[in-house]
């Protein structure tokens, strides 16, 4: 069965209240998981609200009870990943392992020029966001004391204590065909991608499969999942107010892989992306209030999805 997520965009006004509001809500109303962005600020003015990504996710973790939940994702450029692993390893034990550690190598250039993080030009952070990997890979799976030289890390006899309780899942979020899809062949138990239409997904998806294939040893499963827009109202006023503050039509809104319609149309479109191979879809949410329209979408879509 295709598992149904809420994802949520941090830097779009995202706060304590609306942040413990959404968490109990898609715990209650019974989806799989909740995941969030992990950005400084927007793109582009007008800046709001971020709550700060790993704060809220240790808020969620003794919180809920059920659903599971991670960043989608949160960037190298930001942290070094000894410090990634150490608030991974503690969040997940904290929540009774529930925690998708998604990675990524970082691309917004407002927020790093903002705050004074190096980007990097394209290749340079290809380069440390693997490197990074491997750090996070060694100190979460490795009982031994981990040594590390590279170009951007380097670690000496670094251990993780206490050591996390099971081995925590790494996703690798983006539709790169070369560098993050061969990235998610050799780190990753999930590949997440975004904004993909069902042919699209399919076919990214079997380019997964080569680099698995290429591989040595026996290839290893990679869960698939997909983040994409959703533009879906309580009822059909709320959705046309939707659709009209978007900008685009629908079938615009479709060929760029967005989940966009009524109850019996977003049913129909999350069915096509299952027979394609997904397997979690987070929807994402970015009326941060819309809590009815959230249980709208739970009642009348999620109860009916099936492959």
């Amino acid at each position: 069965m295709l598992e149904l997520a809420i994802m949520l965009e941090g830097q779009n006004g995202l706060n304590w209240e609306r942040w413990q509001r959404i968490a109990h809500a898609v715990e209650d109303l019974g989806f799989v998981g909740l995941y969030r962005s992990d950005h400084f600020t927007n793109g582009s003015p007008p800046d709001k609200d971020s709550l700060e990504l790993w704060v809220s996710l240790t808020w969620l973790a003794c919180n809920t009870k059920r659903i599971q939940f991670g960043p989608l994702v949160t960037p190298m450029s930001f942290r070094h990943p000894t410090m990634t692993a150490r608030m991974a390893a503690a969040v997940d034990d904290l929540s009774g392992g529930r925690l998708t550690l998604g990675l990524g190598a970082g691309w917004q250039e407002r927020e790093h020029h903002n705050y004074g993080f190096d980007l990097l030009d394209l290749k340079s952070r290809f380069k440390r966001f693997e490197e990074g990997l491997q750090v996070i890979e060694r100190l979460l799976d490795d009982d031994a004391p981990v040594n590390f030289s590279g170009e951007y890390y380097h670690l000496n006899d670094a251990v993780l204590l206490p050591p996390p309780k099971r081995r925590i899942p790494i996703l690798i979020g983006g539709n790169g065909e070369k560098r993050t899809l061969s990235f998610a062949a050799r780190y990753a138990d999930e590949w997440n991608a975004t904004f993909q239409t069902p042919d699209n997904f399919s076919r990214l998806s079997t380019r997964l499969d080569e680099f698995l294939a290429e591989m040595d040893g026996e290839p290893r499963r990679v869960r698939r999942s997909m983040m994409t827009g959703c533009v879906f109202g309580k009822d059909d006023a709320a959705l046309q107010e939707k659709i009209a503050a978007r900008g685009r039509t629908i079938e615009q809104m479709r060929e760029r892989g967005m989940i966009v319609g009524n109850a019996a149309q977003v049913v129909e479109q999350l069915g096509r992306l299952s027979e394609a191979g997904v397997e979690r879809v987070m929807l994402q949410w970015l009326d941060l209030d819309d809590i009815a329209g959230l249980e709208a979408l739970a009642k009348s879509v999620a109860s009916q999805i099936v492959t």
